[in-house]
């Protein structure tokens, strides 16, 4: 028992890197499906904006509300913009981000690759001369690679926000002096922090929910699984992915 589940298991790693070397090797070759590519960019970033303007803007003022205590036992309440930026710019931006990327696009695409798969749609498209394969896995993977970035960087923003109001509200700080604080407290450094995390973290939700749906079974079953599949393993991955990125740039700062 013990090693049919071992062997399972190792099975199963083998078709993901086959699964992911394939996609490396598609994403470079022609046709390049740049409308799909743009579509998905629309469903993945446009649509998720009014879930992260919520989500962000409420990270902002909770985070600051929390922070604001402990610094204030310290006399240290003038540093709360430069602990905020930190704060949101290094960490809580990507990963919020991907959260929330994580719930509501990796479980569209695995419901959406898997209904395809089930309904024998995916087939139809291999006997109908079409790459599969490059249209609905490779366009995906790509948009959510350049779309967390982007919504990161949004979230960032939307957060700073937030957490100028609450700062505001109490300390009757003027904006321009917020964001000067603000900005000279973050680095190049931080920066590169934010892209890298969600580059890796866009990546990894396109992959895992593409290859759930795309290997999906068991009809109408098989369907749920992969979505639901698809949140918990991006999830997963993505705290993984934090962790030894966090690693990486102390090594870089060092």
């Amino acid at each position: 028992m013990v090693k049919k589940k071992i062997l399972r298991t190792l099975v199963e790693l083998a078709n993901i890197h086959r699964f992911v070397m394939r996609f490396f090797r598609e994403v470079f070759r022609p046709p390049y499906e740049f409308k799909e590519i743009v579509r998905q960019c629309y469903e993945i970033g446009w649509k998720s904006l009014p879930l992260i303007s919520l989500t962000g803007f409420i990270t902002g003022i909770v985070f600051t509300n929390q922070s604001r205590p402990s610094l204030a036992e310290f006399g240290a309440t003038s540093w709360l913009p430069a602990l905020i930026s930190i704060a949101i710019i290094r960490a809580l931006a990507p990963l919020v981000t991907a959260l929330i990327a994580s719930g509501k696009v990796g479980s569209q695409i695995g419901a959406e690759l898997g209904s395809m798969k089930v309904t024998e749609q995916i087939d139809a498209m291999e006997v109908s001369g079409t790459n599969p394969f490059k249209f609905l896995v490779v366009s995906r993977v790509l948009a959510t690679t350049i779309g967390i970035p982007i919504l990161s960087f949004y979230t960032a923003a939307v957060g700073l926000l937030g957490a100028f109001l609450s700062v505001n509200q109490v300390e009757n700080t003027s904006f321009q002096v917020y964001f000067d604080q603000v900005f000279d407290a973050v680095t190049f450094l931080d920066v590169f922090s934010l892209v890298l995390k969600a580059i890796v973290f866009g990546f990894t939700i396109g992959i895992v929910g593409c290859y759930q749906g795309y290997h999906s079974s068991k009809g109408t079953e098989g369907v749920g699984r992969a979505a639901n599949w698809a949140v918990v393993m991006s999830m997963f991955l993505v705290f993984i992915e934090e962790i030894l990125i966090v690693q990486i740039i102390q090594a870089m700062r060092a």
